[in-house]
């Protein structure tokens, strides 16, 4: 039985009356006789007993399938109802990747966007810092905070948050972690780790040369944080960072140093231009609304 034929029934053997039992469920008296007839033939079986055209009495057989079908429909239309509300939960919940040290930096800008809409849920991801817009791609983030620029034809580019300074990983042991700050010139003396990233983000992360002309050598290729951290602390590489997130990367092994001499890093917003939705405009808006955050320093 379709479900639609099960509520037909149920209303029929509840209102005992075709007119009401039509009325209650918005079709017409020749649409609940057909339904019923349908059913009848499908069992082989009176459901019901006519005494008049209108008013009906349930028949044994009929009791015996109002009272299987009464649990059962009422469990259907739970999963139904689960089903809506997390297709809902799913339609308004927006996904956000991004470096650790975002979600807490960044808390303005989350907190006033629940307050304006406190029916869309945000969700805070890790974003990789390798092949970094496959996750929108393949709409598992629907939203990435990142550095700019971002010359994607496929992407859009939100408000600017903040202006990020920059700070140098480097083991405890290093001969740089005695310095208060590390110069930029002094880079061109150590590997700097490298990684598979949108070639127009080789200069604005790691420059190829000193302001002065020396080369700054490029490590080897790095593809996860835990063999990254594991180089820097062996003192193989060092390693640049935006500086909001040095708090959030503390480690016994590792030193973190000002980076001086090298310009900030812009961090906006951005999403697969044919994703966009109410809910992406709106955290784009709160974010435009709020304005550019601090600078952030190391």
């Amino acid at each position: 039985m379709e479900l639609r034929d099960i509520e037909i029934f149920l209303a029929l053997a509840e209102e005992l009356h075709f007119g009401r039992a039509a009325e209650r469920l918005y079709v017409s008296q020749a649409r609940v006789s057909q339904a019923i007839a349908k059913q009848e033939r499908r069992l082989n079986a009176v459901l019901f007993d006519r005494e008049n055209r209108r008013d009906v009495r349930l028949t044994a057989v009929g009791r015996q399938l109002r009272d299987d079908l009464v649990p059962v429909y009422a469990s259907m239309r739970e999963s139904l109802e689960r089903a809506r509300a997390a297709a809902r939960r799913v339609g308004n919940t927006v996904r956000v990747g991004m470096i650790p040290g975002n979600v807490h930096y960044l808390r303005d800008y989350w907190q006033e966007f629940r307050c304006r809409y406190p029916e869309v849920e945000l969700e805070f991801r890790h974003a990789p810092f390798t092949d970094p817009f496959a996750a929108l791609r393949e709409g598992e983030l629907d939203v990435l905070v990142t550095w700019l620029p971002v010359e994607e034809e496929d992407l859009t580019v939100g408000p600017t948050l903040f202006l990020d300074g920059r700070a140098v990983a480097l083991s405890c042991d290093h001969e740089l972690a005695g310095r208060c700050r590390v110069p930029v010139e002094m880079l061109a003396d150590f590997a700097i780790t490298s990684a598979r990233m949108p070639p127009y983000w080789g200069n604005t992360l790691v420059p190829e040369h000193t302001p002065a002309g020396r080369t700054i050598e490029r490590g080897p290729l790095v593809t996860d944080m835990e063999r990254l951290l594991l180089q820097i602390s062996q003192g193989e590489v060092l390693h640049l960072v935006p500086a909001h997130s040095v708090p959030y990367w503390s480690r016994p092994d590792i030193a973190w140093r000002p980076a001086d001499g090298l310009p900030p890093l812009t961090f906006a917003m951005v999403w697969r231009t044919e994703a966009e939705s109410d809910a992406i405009r709106s955290l784009a808006q709160v974010a435009a609304d709020l304005g550019q955050l601090p600078a952030a320093t190391a």
